[in-house]
């Protein structure tokens, strides 16, 4: 396992359905109806209307007559649908966590396109053949409750004391984005599978139990019948304006340095998308300036845009946040390759 060093957001979920969805399949009609389906690991849609995509889509809906609807779940979830839609394709947009949008390009289910202003994104943070671009930057991180825990645990050990017994939970990894960023980053905390899995043996004394949806965690640990959870900056950020008790943290390897790493939300344009032209559209518009500055401000994420530098509130907060912060990058090829052994043996490891 490699997943060395070099600067660098979930994503959950119980399936979600926003809006139902019509058999487009593909044909001439379905492709000049005005809409466009949008699979989405969850994150960036507010619990009460007031997140970054609700802004964006009605924005989108108003300038160009075209009705977003949307699904949401897990990252791996969506991967999953899309998948077992190949043959009658339902989506024209894919937004999903890494590794999963690597596991989507892999698996064919995007074809080529690249956003206007995408030459503005980070080469590692989109896809060198074109097949999918990040729209919304972001990182792992943990949350602990603030009022219950004052002091955030800090460390990776700290969190085996026995004060947390059944007070602290993961989402599942290999299903949910934010889960398997658990995964991948105790692989690299630890310096490998056998070190990080003997941990993760450790750790499940006193964990709740599997979890498909990280942002249904954050009300748990806000209400207090959680202390710890898993989550990430962007969508802990957003709920925290709501939910006064939570604080984000970044464990560290006992007398190491805190560690994270991007988890960016990447959107691809679905390869037979039933309404390919729409999906483009909106694609464009996600990653258009205006969207971008959106992106701290009303979403509590990171730009993916370099040239777009926010200097909100929520801008300023998120940059002294991650200040003595770590940031690493995995070698996402080698986690694409290799996920499904990495998950086996957690699954092993802890009787998952």
């Amino acid at each position: 396992m490699r997943t060395y060093a070099k600067p660098v957001a979930a994503v959950t979920g119980a399936l979600a359905l926003a809006a139902s969805l019509t058999a487009c399949g593909g044909s001439s009609a379905a492709s000049d109806e005005k809409v466009v389906t949008v699979y989405s690991a969850d994150g960036l849609k507010g619990e009460k209307g007031d997140g970054w995509y609700d802004k964006v889509f009605a924005d989108f809906e108003k300038e160009t007559g075209i009705k977003v609807k949307y699904v949401e779940g897990g990252s791996g979830e969506m991967v999953q649908r899309a998948l077992r839609e190949k043959s009658n394709t339902q989506a024209d947009v894919l937004v999903t966590l890494p590794p999963f949008i690597q596991q989507a390009g892999s698996k064919g289910l995007l074809q080529t396109y690249t956003p206007k202003g995408a030459d503005q994104v980070d080469g590692a943070d989109k896809a060198p053949d074109g097949s999918w671009t990040s729209v919304v930057n972001n990182y792992f991180g943990f949350i602990h409750n603030k009022k219950e825990l004052p002091e955030a645990p800090g460390t990776w050990e700290a969190l085996l004391d026995a004060k947390y017994k059944d007070k602290l939970q993961y989402s599942t990894p290999g299903v949910a984005g934010d889960g398997t960023a658990v995964l991948i980053k105790a692989l690299h905390d630890f310096g490998g599978q056998a070190p990080a899995m003997e941990y993760l043996k450790k750790l499940q004394a006193n964990n709740v139990g599997p979890s498909s949806s990280t942002s249904k965690l954050a009300p748990k640990v806000d209400k207090g019948e959680l202390l710890v959870a898993n989550g990430d900056v962007q969508m802990n950020f957003a709920q925290a304006a709501s939910m006064p008790n939570l604080a984000i943290w970044f464990p560290a390897k006992e007398g190491g340095r805190p560690t994270t790493f991007a988890l960016p939300y990447a959107a691809g344009l679905v390869d037979k998308a039933p309404h390919t032209e729409n999906g483009k559209k909106l694609l464009d518009f996600m990653l258009a300036e205006r969207a971008q500055r959106e992106v701290s401000a009303v979403g509590g994420g990171f730009p993916a845009r370099k040239d777009v530098k926010p200097t909100d509130a929520n801008a300023l907060a998120l940059a002294k946040l991650m200040e003595g912060v770590e940031v690493f990058e995995p070698d996402w090829a080698d986690i694409d390759a290799n996920l499904s052994s990495y998950v086996d043996a957690w699954k092993s490891a802890t009787g998952s």
